[in-house]
C-alpha cells in the first residue's frame, strides 16, 4: 500500500476535533464568548478609543453648509414649437411637458452655466479658500482650478423636478449663507441667458445661408437672361403661346383663303363657260320700211280726190280701188316690207362677264399668292415653335432653378426675419420661465458632524469587537471547560486557574 493512501486512511479515522497537523479546533458556545472577550477588553477598548477618536476628529473638522433654496415654473414657450427651415412638414409640432422640463434640467446643470457663474462671480468670490493660490498660478493652473470649482459646485448644486408637476426646485450648499443665495441667484440669471443661446435659433446661419442662396440665383438668373438673349426670345412662354395662337390665326386665314380661292376659280370656270356662249356684239336698233304704206295712203288720197269731180262707180275710181286693194293685200301678206337701217354695238352682258371675268382672274391670282404667302408663314411659324419644343427642356431647368432658389430665398428671408422677431422678443424675457422663488441667505445650517461621530462609534465598536473575536478564534488551546468538554467529547471533572508566574 502507498504511503499516501495510508496517511489519507488515518486522517479520515482520525476524530473530528483533530487537525491534520495534529492541533485541535476548539467548539465554542454562546455563553463562551462573554467570558473570552472580557479577558480581550483591554485590547478591544483600545481599539475602540483609537478609531472613535479618529472619528471624531473627521466629524470635528467637518463644517456646516447652508442650503441655499429656489424654485422655478417651467411651461411648454414658442421655442419649444418646431418651425422647419423650409417648407412646412412637421409644422407647429411640440414636445410633452416632462420633455420640457428635463431639458431645462439639462440646461440648468450644463458645465457652461456654471463657468459664466463663476466668471461673473469670481473664483475667489465663491471659494475664497482659493484666492491666494489662484493669485499665483498661471493661466493653465487657474483654468485647472476654474474646471475643478465647475465640479465643486456640481456636487453642491442639486436639481430635481417630480414628474408630471412643471416645477423644478434648486438647491445650493455653501459654508457661507450669503455665498450660497447669491451664486443660486446667479446662476438662475445665466441659466435664463444661456438658454436662449440653446433653444432660439440664431439668425446668423440662416443669413448666411440666405446669401448663399442670393449668390446662386443670381448665377441662375445670368443663365436664364443669357438662355433667353442668345436664342432671340424676349418671354419664352409669352411667345410660345403666342406662336400657338399666331399658327391658329394663319390656319384659319389660309383655310378661309383656300375656301374663297376654290369658290373664286369655280366662278370664273362657270364665266369663262358663259362667256364662250355669249356674243361681244348685238343690234342696238333698226329702222323699218314704210314706202308701201305711203304710196298706200297717196292711192286713198288720190281716191278722195276723184271723188270729188266723178262718182264712185267711175272708170278712173275703180281704177284706184283696185290699186288700193291690191296694195293692202301685199301690205298683209309682207310682200312689200323690207328692212330699214340697223346699229351693231357692245353685248353688255358679255361686257358684263367680262367685267367679272376680270376681276376674278385678279382675285384668283390675289387669292393664290396670299395662300402661298400664309403656307410661308405658318411653315415659319412651325419652325419657330419646333426651335422652341427643343429648347424647352433647357428653359424649363434653368425655370426651375431660379423658381426654387427664389422659393429658398423667400423662405429663408421670411424665416431669418422671424427669428430676429422671436429674438428681440426673447430678450425682453422668458415668458414661459417663470421664477417661482429667489434664493435668501438660509438662517439654518445642515452638518454631518453628528451622524459622522455616530458612524465613527459604530464602527469602532464593531472593529473591536472584530479584533476580540479575531483574538479568540487565533488562540491554540481550550479557553474554557465547555470548550474543551464539546470538543474533546469528554466530561471535565475539574478546573485549576493558571498561577501567576514572577514578574
Amino acid at each position: 500500500m502507498p504511503a499516501s493512501a495510508w496517511i489519507d486512511e488515518r486522517e479520515a479515522s482520525a476524530p473530528p476535533w483533530r487537525r491534520a497537523d495534529g492541533s485541535t479546533r476548539p467548539k465554542f458556545a454562546a455563553v463562551d464568548f462573554i467570558p473570552l472577550l472580557w479577558r480581550e477588553r483591554f485590547v478591544m477598548l483600545s481599539v475602540f478609543m483609537v478609531i472613535a477618536a479618529l472619528g471624531l476628529a473627521v466629524a470635528l473638522m467637518l463644517k456646516t453648509v447652508y442650503p441655499a433654496r429656489s424654485s422655478l415654473l417651467i411651461r411648454l414657450g414658442q421655442e419649444y414649437v418646431y418651425v422647419p427651415r423650409a417648407g412646412d412638414a412637421a409644422r407647429g409640432a411640440v414636445p410633452d411637458s416632462d420633455q420640457v422640463v428635463q431639458s431645462e434640467v439639462e440646461i440648468m446643470s450644463s458645465a457652461q452655466v456654471k463657468e459664466q457663474v463663476i466668471q461673473k462671480l469670481g473664483l475667489t468670490r465663491i471659494f475664497p479658500a482659493l484666492a491666494g493660490r489662484y493669485e499665483r498660478a498661471s493661466l493653465a493652473e487657474q483654468q485647472k482650478m476654474t474646471a475643478q470649482a465647475v465640479a465643486a459646485m456640481e456636487k453642491s448644486l442639486k436639481i430635481g423636478a417630480a414628474p408630471g408637476t412643471p416645477v423644478v426646485r434648486l438647491e445650493y450648499d455653501d459654508t457661507d449663507p450669503q455665498t450660497a443665495a447669491l451664486v443660486l441667484n446667479t446662476l438662475l440669471d445665466q441659466y435664463l441667458v444661456y438658454r436662449r443661446t440653446i433653444l432660439l435659433d440664431p439668425a446668423a446661419p440662416l443669413e448666411t445661408q440666405r446669401r448663399a442662396f442670393e449668390a446662386r440665383l443670381e448665377q441662375a438668373d445670368e443663365a436664364y437672361q443669357n438662355f433667353l438673349g442668345s436664342n432671340n426670345i424676349g418671354d419664352f412662354a409669352s411667345e410660345k403661346t403666342a406662336l400657338a395662337q399666331l399658327q391658329s390665326s394663319l390656319q384659319q386665314q389660309k383655310y378661309q383663303t383656300d375656301a374663297q380661292l376654290q369658290e373664286r376659280q369655280a366662278r370664273l370656270g362657270a364665266l369663262e363657260a358663259q362667256s364662250a356662249q355669249v356674243a361681244p356684239e348685238i343690234g342696238l336698233f333698226h329702222d323699218v320700211d314704210h314706202a308701201a304704206q305711203d304710196k298706200l295712203t297717196d292711192l286713198k288720197v288720190q281716191r278722195a280726190g276723184l271723188l270729188g269731180r266723178y262718182r264712185a262707180d267711175s272708170a278712173p275710181v275703180k281704177g284706184l280701188d283696185v290699186q288700193i286693194a291690191a296694195m293692202e293685200r301685199a301690205i298683209a301678206e309682207g310682200h312689200v316690207q323690207g328692212d330699214g337701217s340697223r346699229r351693231l354695238g357692245v353685248n353688255p352682258v358679255y361686257q358684263t362677264l367680262q367685267t367679272d371675268k376680270i376681276q376674278l382672274t385678279a382675285e384668283v391670282a390675289a387669292l393664290q399668292r396670299s395662300s402661298q404667302t400664309l403656307g410661308d408663314q405658318i411653315a415659319q411659324v412651325t419652325e419657330r415653335q419646333l426651335r422652341f419644343d427643343q429648347l424647352e427642356p433647357q428653359f424649363q431647368g434653368l425655370s426651375r432653378d431660379r423658381d426654387v432658389l427664389s422659393n429658398n430665398v423667400r423662405d429663408f428671408t421670411v424665416k431669418e426675419q422671424e427669428t430676429q422677431a422671436a429674438d428681440a422678443m426673447a430678450s425682453q424675457g422668458a415668458d414661459n420661465i417663470s421664477i417661482v422663488e429667489r434664493a435668501v441667505p438660509p438662517v439654518q445650517g445642515k452638518s454631518l458632524k453628528k451622524p459622522v461621530a455616530a458612524l465613527g462609534l459604530l464602527l469602532a465598536g464593531f472593529t473591536a469587537l472584530c479584533v476580540g473575536l479575531l483574538r479568540i478564534f487565533l488562540r491554540t488551546g481550550f479557553p474554557t471547560a465547555g470548550s474543551a468538554s464539546r470538543t474533546l467529547e469528554l466530561p471535565v471533572l475539574a478546573t485549576v486557574g493558571m498561577k501567576a508566574g514572577p514578574r
